[in-house]
């Protein structure tokens, strides 16, 4: 059971009524974490439009799932783990790669590792990256917007994972079946 609200259609404030029917109509169903977030209408909303600018970034599938996982696996977030394991079955992403950023292994390209290890000094380090650190995700053929990106990840991320441990949001029932615990990751 969730410690706040989780919203429908008749519960929502009216202002988050319309961003609850875009939640309906994209997924079939409101996920709980919208329903949660439709408690403050300019929070569903900003969450919404964070996450449609983030899949719309310069990062493919790939590296979408990297900067979300990485940054879910690092909160403990038990909705959004399994949440982005079944979306990024969605997206056709190895699982070897999904695998990897929720056991907390290497991944099988060298690339994405390096996009996983600056996210997490981001989130760590909260934004003081060392000059070696940017050097490093450079040389791995990222760039200055790429950089910038992550904070949009992260902003997204923000939103959810804080929402989700405050509300104990319940996983919805499509991702239940890939459900996380950060005590059985390595």
């Amino acid at each position: 059971m969730s410690k706040l609200t989780i919203h429908d259609l008749v519960s929502a404030p009216q202002e988050s009524k319309v961003f609850l029917e875009n939640s309906q109509k994209k997924n079939g169903y409101i996920p709980g974490l919208h329903g949660v977030l439709a408690g403050a209408p300019g929070l569903l909303e900003a969450y919404q439009k964070i996450h449609e600018l983030f899949v719309n970034s310069s990062f493919n599938n790939e590296e979408l799932t990297v900067v979300w996982q990485t940054i879910n696996v690092e909160h403990e977030c038990h909705y959004c783990v399994p949440a982005h394991t079944g979306i990024a079955k969605m997206m056709k992403v190895d699982d070897a790669i999904t695998e990897a950023l929720r056991d907390g292994t290497a991944l099988p390209n060298s690339k994405l590792q390096v996009l996983h290890e600056t996210t997490l000094a981001m989130v760590r380090k909260r934004g003081n990256l060392l000059d070696e650190e940017v050097a490093a995700f450079y040389a791995a053929g990222y760039g200055e917007r790429h950089l910038l990106e992550i904070i949009l990840g992260l902003s997204q991320k923000i939103i959810s994972n804080y929402t989700n441990h405050l509300a104990e949001t319940p996983v919805d029932k499509p991702f239940e079946k890939y459900a996380w615990n950060p005590e059985t990751a390595n």
